[in-house]
């Protein structure tokens, strides 16, 4: 397969999972800002929300201040942020009609149409009380794409590669989602296990669609902080943590030396980080500091997405 059309299937499947974490982040700030507290500057849930989806450069380089309707068009509608749903959508369907030969019908519907109705939105029309059935449409329409993925596609390095691109963008999200949380949103030691300390770990965990998830897996309605985290980080039955995301990008590169016949230094780091993961201890992680761990993670991740693209050529 031609390097570009490795990139190009690589970058769709990423940029669909982007808009939906996308989705997922102000999900977080707006359900947060319902919130009874107390509005402190260190606490800004939207400015939180800005620094998680990595977006607060490009914000402020054309607002002053934070204001909720403000962000949420920056992070839905704007298209000089790269990282906008409408970004997102617009540069997965690109990259999509770029190997449209490669897709089956059904992938590549959905992908036009998911993108032709986005466009006809006006972003004056979604306002606050219509942000959360919004939201919820961007989700469904990741998920119909990858319905459509998992229940059409060869499995061949055409779906390897957009395997591969999907989980490496929801391992960063992840990654992301927590450390917000854990460093940003609630950085004073006397907040912990207060009601809005609760509140807010409920809301992470629904985030990622995970809270009833949790309870089931916990048996447990208390939502405590190391659980959540676990839960987040190591738990391989939890088809969002990052020990889940690594299974799925050491399966998805094992296809790909299998269909090629070759093994790169990727498959031996992806192995590596998905064997720290799958062993790791909450205690190890909290006693090193979470934080860190967390930056440490988004660091590797980042690391081994350049390395596949130079590793096949991506242009």
């Amino acid at each position: 397969m031609l390097g570009r059309t490795a990139a190009s299937l690589f970058w769709m499947s990423r940029y669909i999972e982007r808009a939906e974490n996308m989705a997922r982040l102000l999900e977080v700030g707006y359900r947060i800002s319902l919130m009874p507290r107390a509005i402190e500057g260190h606490r800004d849930e939207w400015r939180s929300t800005l620094t998680s989806a990595a977006s607060e450069a490009s914000y402020f380089a054309k607002h002053k201040d934070i204001t909720t309707a403000e962000v949420i068009d920056h992070l839905l509608f704007d298209e000089d942020n790269p990282s906008s749903v409408r970004t997102c959508l617009k540069t997965a369907r690109n990259n999509g009609r770029a190997v449209r030969t490669a897709l089956t019908r059904d992938v590549w519907e959905s992908l036009n149409g998911t993108w032709n109705e986005f466009s006809q939105i006006q972003p004056d029309s979604i306002t606050t009380d219509r942000l959360p059935g919004f939201l919820d449409w961007i989700k469904q329409r990741a998920m119909l794409f990858r319905g459509a993925l998992l229940g059409t596609m060869l499995r061949h390095d055409t779906y390897f590669f957009s395997q591969l691109g999907t989980f490496v963008e929801r391992a960063d999200n992840t990654a992301r989602i927590l450390d917000v949380k854990y460093y940003i949103l609630l950085p004073k030691p006397s907040d912990v296990g207060s009601d809005v300390d609760i509140q807010q770990w409920a809301t992470v965990l629904r985030s990622v669609s995970a809270h009833r998830a949790y309870r089931w897996f916990y048996r447990d309605s208390t939502y405590r902080p190391w659980l959540v985290a676990e839960f987040m980080i190591l738990r391989e039955e939890m088809p969002r943590s990052l020990t889940f995301c690594y299974q799925w990008i050491t399966r998805s590169l094992d296809g790909l030396a299998e269909h090629y016949g070759q093994r790169y230094d990727i498959h031996r780091a992806a192995a590596e980080i998905y064997n720290r993961l799958e062993t790791g201890k909450m205690d190890d992680i909290f006693q090193s500091g979470l934080h860190e761990f967390l930056q440490d993670f988004v660091k590797a991740n980042n690391q081994l997405a350049a390395d596949i693209a130079h590793t096949y050529n991506f242009p």
